[in-house]
């Protein structure tokens, strides 16, 4: 029965508020040629739930790119003051992360699949204008849990773009 409290509680809360933001990393797009797209919603005035999922689009021999070639990012974010242009955020977060890792064996070198789950933190400021753009920027790094196969590290860099719906 307390589950159920629970989840109703949120679900009305989820509604109440009703801020909802959807954003492209544009610095994924422009510099490491994949994409990430973000939503967000404003649980309280300082605090919310997003999920991201980010496509590599790189091919796998190219010399710079993410190891990861789709992750799906939940995560929760604490904003520090109530300003409502700029304000500082801590974030939490779960990447559930899949890709090819370079192995080398036996004098031969070859691509391992893996997939992985990653917990993380990450800091970060957000700009909201008065006609609802967002530009909002993040940095933080995760560690892969589970896997003996993935990286150690999953980094969470961003420079998104969006709107407050």
């Amino acid at each position: 029965m307390k589950k159920v409290i629970i989840l109703c509680t949120l679900f009305i809360s989820t509604f109440a508020f009703s801020q909802k933001e959807i954003k492209l990393d544009i610095a994924d797009a422009l510099v490491i040629r994949s994409l990430e797209f973000s939503y967000e919603n404003y649980l309280t005035e300082n605090s919310s739930f997003g999920v991201s999922a980010l496509f590599n689009l790189t091919k796998q021999d190219v010399n710079f790119r993410y190891n990861e070639n789709m992750m799906i990012t939940p995560y929760y974010r604490h904003y520090f003051t109530t300003n409502k242009q700029w304000n500082f955020f801590g974030e939490g977060f779960v990447g559930i992360n899949s890709g090819k890792k370079e192995m080398m064996k036996d004098s031969g070198v070859y691509d391992i699949s893996y997939t992985d789950g990653a917990l993380g933190i990450a800091v970060g400021t957000k700009y909201v204008a008065t006609g609802g753009l967002i530009i909002d920027g993040y940095v933080g790094v995760g560690r892969n849990l589970f896997g003996s196969n993935s990286p150690v590290l999953v980094p969470r860099i961003g420079l998104n773009i969006g709107w407050r719906l």
